[in-house]
């Protein structure tokens, strides 16, 4: 095992290796960072969807209808399970 290590000694390390330690705190740093702003992301998202959905909700609601009954000759509430429950 001496030996791996003396032969290990002699070869030249990659140049790439000095820089593996700044690249990793740097992506380390990015996460971070983007974890910190995803609160606020989904929170502007969530506010945006309310939004949209208050405004279209309010600009485009049409008059109220009655519906009428499913058919001419049931009872006048379709979804009733009895028809001692129509109010006729």
């Amino acid at each position: 095992m001496d030996e791996e290590l003396r032969i290990l000694d002699r070869v030249d390390l990659p140049s790439a290796l000095d820089a593996l330690d700044d690249r990793i705190m740097g992506a380390l740093a990015l996460r971070r960072r983007e974890a910190a702003a995803m609160p606020r992301m989904m929170a502007l998202a969530a506010f945006i969807s309310l939004a949209g959905g208050v405004f279209a909700g309010s600009a485009i609601s049409q008059p109220a209808v009655a519906a009428s009954p499913l058919a001419p000759f049931g009872p006048a509430s379709a979804l009733a399970p009895s028809t001692l429950l129509d109010v006729r």
